[in-house]
């Protein structure tokens, strides 16, 4: 099966959906534009109601969208009033809840669409399609017991098996993992991400989980009240937020006001933030005097009992120390003299932590600082 699987090339232009209300139209998708390539899995992040869901629905043909244009492989599947039906876009879906048929048995649930869709297969081939398609996410073995008999994991990969069964050029993914627990949805982030890989199929992947979307994409795509504020790899997308608000929903963050005092020949800036004088790289187009976000992740906080001869070295007391396991997560408020100019979150190893009420200095490396405009 998989030799005959393969991914298709997605391009969503300008992508508008709304509905009406009381008469009057409520925009929820606004331009939205991206592009998947072959064999790539890309991401759709953001919180709730932000319109990452209903930009899948008008991928997969389940809503009819407002404008805008989408293909996959050149052929248009909307543009304008034209939208080709579900069944016939070459698409296969996994939805939240998993829509298992909890009548039927595991290999019925996976047999079901081959034998109702518009493309229907003959009975024979159907039955070799979908016990190929539970071989792949290893419930072959299981393929006549009742669908309900499943833990939650297995009815995961009965729908994943369900939606490779009629081998689609383009697996739509909205939020799967969210029922699961902790635990279980770590193996099945992983096993998911495998398996999309060695088949090489295009995937287009919908979360409200940073974790989820960094771990596992190609391409994460932030979305924000409709639109798409900020596309990139989930490294620069951790690392380079675009904005304030790309910056806090990615992870933790620290963020902290400064000034731009100066400028350097490298393109850095000097500037003043708690008081103290940092430096960091900085965007060319904020001059001096400009107020600026400084935006930094917990993980690259450093402390020292004696403080260091480097830039960026401000003096704290910790105020909070939290054991987390493979981390320790602790508070600190920053001093001038012997006043609190602010706080800031920092993570470390375990077995290398301050003590709560300590005085430290707070080290900031200067690349793992993001500068942005206020």
């Amino acid at each position: 099966m998989t030799s005959e699987l393969g991914g298709g090339r997605l391009v969503v232009s300008g992508l508008e959906k709304h509905y009406e209300l009381e008469g009057t139209a409520v925009p929820v998708v606004k331009g939205v534009s991206f592009t998947i390539e072959p064999g790539k899995f890309y991401s759709l992040l953001g919180p709730s109601g932000c319109g990452k869901t209903t930009t899948l629905r008008c991928v997969a043909g389940l809503e009819n969208s407002n404008g805008g244009e989408i293909t996959l492989d050149g052929r248009v599947l909307s543009r304008g009033t034209q939208h080709v039906s579900p069944d016939k876009r070459d698409v296969g879906m996994v939805f939240q809840n998993y829509a298992i048929w909890p009548h039927m048995s595991v290999f019925a649930n996976a047999v079901f669409p081959l034998q109702v869709s518009s493309g229907r297969l003959p009975k024979k081939q159907a039955k070799k399609r979908a016990m190929e398609a539970l071989e792949l996410v290893q419930l072959d073995s299981f393929a006549y017991r009742p669908a309900t008999a499943l833990s939650g994991g297995q009815q995961q990969r009965l729908a994943l098996a369900r939606a490779l069964a009629h081998r689609p050029r383009l697996l739509l993914l909205d939020e799967p993992l969210s029922n699961l627990d902790a635990k279980l949805r770590d193996t099945m982030r992983h096993e998911l991400r495998n398996l999309q890989q060695s088949l090489g199929i295009t995937a287009l992947y919908v979360t409200h989980d940073q974790s989820e979307a960094l771990s596992m994409s190609d391409r994460v795509a932030v979305m924000h009240q409709g639109r798409i504020v900020q596309e990139a790899s989930p490294r620069d997308l951790y690392y380079q937020p675009a904005d304030r608000f790309v910056a806090d929903f990615v992870g933790r963050v620290n963020m902290i006001p400064a000034v731009v005092r100066d400028r350097t020949d490298n393109g850095d800036a000097f500037v003043e933030a708690f008081g103290t004088r940092m430096t960091t790289p900085c965007p060319s187009d904020i001059g001096k005097g400009g107020d600026v976000t400084i935006t930094f992740r917990p993980e690259s906080v450093r402390w020292h009992e004696v403080a260091p001869d480097r830039p960026n070295v401000i003096p704290a007391r910790v105020v909070r120390v939290e054991f987390l396991g493979e981390i320790v997560e602790y508070e600190a408020e920053v001093l001038r003299g012997e006043t609190v100019v602010g706080t800031l979150v920092a993570r470390g190893a375990p077995l290398n932590s301050p003590a709560t009420g300590s005085n430290v200095f707070i080290e900031l490396a200067p690349h793992a600082c993001r500068v942005l405009a206020a």
